[in-house]
């Protein structure tokens, strides 16, 4: 099968790869976004994808959908930092005057390459921030964003290479705000996280450097099932461990989720309440708020790029149906 077409979404573009077991929907005039992960064997849909008829609430909220990226995720304090000598402001968008979920919404990618193969498919896209005003006047030095998607069996990788265009060392981090669904089910499903602590919150939902116990999330690392589970929690990746979820089924239906651990640190998890239809799972690369704490960049995840320098961001999700109470690969 191993092919790219295209559709359409509200009058935009889409492009699909399939595989034969996965059709991967891309949504590149609004954001670049994944909207739909769909199951051909199974007739399922993996991710939550917006109807037609959301458009509305797409636009004003688009990371409530598919495989949103922030850039940067999470909150930042007042939307104000400093580094290497320039002033950030970003919107002051929540409640309290703080920012949160960065610049990128539903700007508009170039398509710049197509690929079919034996081995799968893929498309990769660009984008400039220079090209955005609104952009460019939180963030005043420009990037380079490209992004692969390849489709390979039930695997699809996405890679993002970020380019520093600009004259003067700026602090990047980025996440995905991934919404896997649970269709109503979620006493059939557990994940399995290897994490050692949860990052402490203020009363403004920002991280404040320290962290606590897992207390009973400690379970995440051998397996917790998600009936009655309430998250909305940012954890922290052991050092020597991998950036892995597994979500599982209770008849071995089986997500993997990973993420290159050079750069991938921290995994926000997100239930929208008592889990009912949806478990997001986030890989960061840096600690919300992370230019304001006083921690190493080490520790935040940081990612300092240098001028002209580039950085690769890997993260792979793969379906596969597996015996139960498998040993992790």
């Amino acid at each position: 099968m191993n092919q790219v077409t295209k559709g359409q979404w509200n009058g935009y573009d889409t492009y699909i790869l399939n595989s034969g077991r996965l059709e991967v929907t891309l949504l590149p005039r609004l954001g670049n976004n994944v909207i739909g992960i769909k199951d051909t064997e199974e007739q399922r849909e993996i991710l939550r994808k917006p109807d037609e008829s959301e458009l509305a609430f797409y636009l004003q909220k688009p990371y409530h959908f598919g495989i949103p990226m922030l850039i940067p995720p999470g909150r930042i304090s007042k939307g104000q930092f400093e580094y290497g000598g320039t002033s950030y402001q970003f919107d002051q968008n929540t409640a309290n005057d703080n920012h949160i979920h960065g610049l990128h919404r539903s700007q508009a990618w170039c398509v710049s390459d197509i690929e079919e193969d034996e081995d799968g498919c893929a498309i990769s896209t660009e984008f400039l921030s220079a090209d955005d005003p609104k952009w460019i006047a939180q963030f005043p030095v420009p990037l380079k964003l490209e992004m692969t998607f390849r489709l390979q069996g039930t695997r699809l990788s996405q890679s993002l290479r970020v380019t520093n265009l600009g004259s003067s060392p700026v602090p990047f981090g980025m996440g995905y705000h991934t919404w896997f669904l649970l269709d109503g089910e979620p006493h059939r499903w557990t994940l399995d996280v290897p994490v050692e602590g949860i990052y402490t919150l203020n009363n403004e939902l920002i991280p404040t450097g320290e962290f606590s116990p897992l207390g009973h999330l400690d379970l995440l690392n051998s397996g917790l099932n998600l009936k009655d589970t309430d998250l909305d929690t940012i954890l922290k990746i052991p050092e020597g461990k991998p950036a892995e979820a597994r979500l599982q089924r209770d008849d071995g239906y089986e997500i993997l989720y990973t993420a290159d651990r050079s750069y991938f640190k921290h995994w926000v998890l997100y239930t929208k309440g008592i889990a009912d239809q949806f478990l997001c799972i986030e890989p960061y690369t840096w600690l919300p708020n992370a230019p304001n704490l006083n921690l190493s960049d080490e520790e935040t995840g940081l990612i300092r790029l240098e001028p002209g320098q580039s950085v690769n961001l890997d993260t792979k999700i793969s379906i596969q149906k597996s015996p139960l109470n498998s040993e992790r690969e």
